[in-house]
């Protein structure tokens, strides 16, 4: 089992994400950092013209693997705080989709927590993502792998 934070907030939502609010939420006189992730619709997907997506979740095990990764930041990272929601449903190009808020004395404890936050997210949560396109709709295969690094030429 984990440890929950009471000051932390995990939500799986229908309406619209406040970001001011979440900012808000986490922010404690403590703090000298807050880091954010707003993950949002964007109008493109592999060269295609997205017309809007629709997320879908498995809710219950949704929101232990959430409640899962913030325990998981507070034993890994030093964080005070954090907060993620997902939005559920039609969401339209530029609608926030994800956001994760992640509160520490520091920055560099933010940044990492916030990073391996959404990384384990989208490996971990069942939530799951369709792209509408003109054409017709597809059920996303999750992030690309990233790109290997540039050979450096032979001196």
């Amino acid at each position: 089992m984990f440890t929950i934070h009471q000051e932390d907030l995990f939500e799986l939502v229908q309406a619209p994400i406040d970001v001011p609010a979440l900012h808000r939420r986490v922010r404690g006189p403590e703090d000298g950092a807050i880091v954010i992730f707003d993950g949002f619709v964007r109008n493109e997907s592999h060269g295609r013209a997205t017309k809007f997506l629709d997320y879908e979740a498995y809710e219950p095990m949704a929101l232990s693997k959430m409640r899962e990764i913030g325990a998981q930041l507070h034993q890994k990272f030093a964080i005070r705080r954090v907060a993620i929601v997902h939005r559920l449903g039609r969401l339209e190009i530029g609608e926030t989709s994800i956001l994760i808020a992640v509160s520490a004395a520091h920055r560099a404890a933010a940044f990492d927590a916030c990073r391996y936050a959404i990384d384990t997210l989208k490996k971990t949560v069942p939530i799951w993502k369709k792209e509408y396109f003109e054409d017709g709709a597809v059920w996303a295969d999750g992030e690309l792998p990233p790109a290997p690094p540039a050979a450096k030429p032979a001196s």
